[in-house]
This record gives structure tokens, sequence and C-alpha cells, in this order.
């Protein structure tokens, strides 16, 4: 019982981040909190080695920097650039480049359905107003959140935690 919850936690948290963000376009700082809370206590509990525990908190610094300088930039909302971070943190340093090619893969794919959609709707309800369609934005928001789900849910597979999971947990 305990070990399914270990490894159901992770992938329930992020795929919450995922349809609040297509939703409301927001990942709450209390969720990307109980992300980062969970694998300390996840990690602890399960004895996952002080070593292995410095790697992924070194992965989850690392894409911290990367995502604010794209936050920065204007690239991905805050709540992204923290999802990405607590998510490299539960993936570790040897799931970090699946993470991050699956999540920009998704996103890719996730950005060309949000413009065809977004096309679809403005064509629906603007038809015969050239005059307003000339003065309506054509870029679309991204809810980055569904990606980055996606790449963490397809590098968990692989990760440290299932890998370890036929070991008897302690407790």
């Amino acid at each position: 019982m305990t070990h399914t919850l270990i490894l159901t936690i992770f992938p329930v948290l992020v795929t919450i981040a995922a349809i609040g963000d297509f939703l409301t376009m927001k990942i709450p700082n209390w969720l990307n909190v109980l992300v980062g809370v969970t694998f300390f206590g996840a990690a602890f509990y399960v004895g996952m080695p002080l070593e292995q525990i410095g790697w992924h908190v070194a992965a989850g610094l690392l894409v911290l920097v990367v995502g604010f300088g794209l936050f920065a930039a204007g690239y991905v909302g805050g709540g992204d650039a923290k999802l990405l971070a607590v998510a490299a943190m539960w993936l570790g340093m040897g799931q970090l480049i699946e993470f991050l090619v699956i999540m920009s893969l998704a996103g890719g794919v996730l950005a060309i359905a949000m413009k065809f959609w977004w096309w679809i709707r403005l064509e629906t309800e603007l038809r015969g107003s050239g005059w307003f369609k000339s003065k309506v934005k054509s870029s679309i928001d991204l809810p980055y959140g569904v990606a980055i789900a996606i790449g963490a849910l397809f590098a968990f597979r692989h990760s440290w935690w299932l890998e370890t999971a036929n070991t008897p947990l302690i407790g």
C-alpha cells in the first residue's frame, strides 16, 4: 500500500497541475511547494541515499535557474518555471534529458493544437468582420504545465523511483 502511494504521489500531483493550468492558466505556488515537499518526504521514507538526493536536488536547481531565465524572458510563466524545477528534482539528473526532450515535443504539439483551435474559434466568432480580425492579437497563451506533466510522466517511467520499486520499502 505504502509502496503504491509513493509511486503515485508525483504522477498525481503533476497531473493535477496540468489540468489546473489547462483550465485556469495558473499553477498555484502551494501545489509546486507540495510537489517539492513530497519529494523529500518520499526520498527519506524509502531510504534514498543522500548522494542520490543531492543529485536530484542539483537537477531541480539547474532547471530552476534555466526556468527563471525563461520566465524573465517572457517565454514561460512563473508557475511553469517552478513546476519544471520540482519535476526535475523528482526525476533527477538521470532522467533530465528525457524529461526536457519529451516536454519540448509535447509543448510543440500543444502549441500547434492550440493555435489551430484558436484560428477555428476566431473564424467562427468573427466571420465577416475584417476590421475586428485585424485588431485581435495573433498570439495565444499556452498552458505549458500540460507539456511539463507529459514530459515528467514519460521520464518518471525510467526514474530511480521505479528502478528501485522491486526492492522492499522501509516500514
